[in-house]
């Protein structure tokens, strides 16, 4: 007869340290599948498509993207995609995700990582970042922005009430750059605690949109040859959207526009009668909004002398950011009441020339900031409008020495976008 020993009782421990191993091990899996996953970035930009400026916004802030966090998914959260501007985007940037339904934009906010504001005149989606704050609880950045705000308060109380909510917004963020040294004071000045403020460029300097065909064909037709002409550009102080867009007619702009429309355009007019009387260059009076073909045509060409205009060609009609800097980049440089112009110019290392007045805000003095100071000038001063001329006909009769004031610029800006781009980069990898 067999003898049957008794079996051995089983341990609990070893089978219940052995199972902990296992969820352990799941659970450093899981987090190393999500540290090695992509992070995303949902981009707030794209305000309008009316001004080359405003579209230009969003493909260099993707540029940037692109160059410096290649690895990362981007989703544009945008605010205005017409005008073929979508295309445009999506050709340039083809995996580009675009959140423009409700469906979408609910599986942005549970997907991505990080909302990044783009640039703008202010913090132009200050709801949205609040929306995306309140119902994510996952940070967000400000990538070059001017401050204070234009605000259409009826008080100075609600006025204030309002800076105070940015100033709020602005330091719940993980940083925020502002694109001229003026507003970064200016948010100091009234309590922003954001850990990470910083002078940082538009990304509009980024913007590398091309369209050399039709930026080709209408060279040659107009008689312009690379190099051989310098562009302008006109602009009165409010941009009459009225005239463009579904909104009410402003009498009090309209009349500030009216009393200052020749006093902001005569030294441009005079400088093109230089440029040309003086040098072999060329004129091309061309528009950065869809307003300022009839404004160049009646303030500029409509008052040249005859000799002149042999030599100058005016733009009758609009154009996207890719055939603009097409032509830029084949040009001398550029001058003029815009700023967005300029800037693209010098992303790209042509010289540029900015006038600008208070109702513009103070996203002109980032010239000073990049190192061109004197290439800025401020025509409610009226000492500053007489040095206008001269300064063109220096860029136009120097080209060599004005290119490479432009590359030292470019150089500045472009240090500084990889300095922003690290933060993010820096705060993507702890989010």
């Amino acid at each position: 007869m067999m003898n049957h020993l008794p079996s051995a009782p089983i341990s609990r421990r070893p089978f219940l340290s052995q199972l902990g191993l296992t969820a352990l091990g799941a659970t450093l899996g899981r987090l190393a599948m999500a540290a090695d996953a992509p992070k995303r970035i949902l981009l707030r930009s794209s305000w309008q498509t009316v001004n080359i400026g405003d579209i230009a916004h969003t493909p260099g802030v993707l540029k940037l993207l692109e160059t410096y966090l290649p690895e990362a998914e981007i989703t544009l959260w945008p605010s205005k995609l017409d005008n073929g501007v979508d295309a445009l985007l999506l050709e340039n940037f083809p995996k580009l995700k675009l959140a423009q339904t409700a469906e979408s934009l609910k599986e942005a906010f549970e997907n991505c990582d990080f909302l990044l504001h783009g640039s703008g005149a202010s913090l132009v989606a200050q709801k949205d970042v609040i929306r995306w704050s309140e119902a994510t609880g996952k940070p967000y950045g400000i990538y070059g922005i001017t401050l204070p705000p234009k605000s259409s308060a009826s008080t100075v109380a609600a006025s204030q009430e309002a800076l105070a909510k940015t100033v709020e917004v602005l330091s719940g963020a993980r940083f925020v750059f502002f694109r001229d040294s003026k507003s970064l004071a200016f948010a100091k000045e009234k309590g922003c605690t954001c850990p990470v403020m910083e002078f940082g460029p538009d990304g509009a300097f980024a913007c590398d949109l091309r369209d050399a065909e039709k930026a080709e064909a209408f060279l040659s037709e107009n008689g312009l040859e690379e190099g051989k002409f310098l562009c302008c550009i006109p602009r009165l102080r409010y941009t009459p959207y009225w005239t463009i867009k579904k909104v009410a007619f402003d009498e009090v702009k309209h009349a500030r526009n009216e009393a200052m429309k020749e006093h902001d355009h005569a030294q441009l007019r005079q400088a093109v009668i230089e440029v040309v009387r003086q040098t072999d260059l060329k004129v091309l009076l061309c528009p950065e909004d869809q307003t300022q073909m009839q404004v160049g045509k009646e303030l500029l060409l409509d008052k040249l002398p005859e000799d002149v205009l042999a030599k100058v060609v005016w733009r009758p009609n609009y154009w996207l950011t890719g055939e603009a800097v097409s032509v830029y980049v084949r040009s001398a440089g550029l001058f003029g009441n815009e700023m967005h112009s300029p800037i693209m110019c010098i992303g790209h290392g042509i010289p540029a020339i900015v006038c600008r007045w208070a109702e513009q805000t103070s996203k002109g003095y980032m010239w000073e900031d990049i190192g061109l100071g004197d290439w800025l000038f401020d025509l409610d001063d009226e000492a500053q409008v007489a040095k206008v001329v001269p300064a063109v006909l220096d860029m136009a009769k120097n080209p060599e020495a004005a290119k490479a004031k432009a590359k030292i610029a470019r150089e500045f800006v472009e240090k500084r976008q990889r300095e922003t781009m690290a933060v993010l980069k820096k705060e993507l990898a702890a989010s």
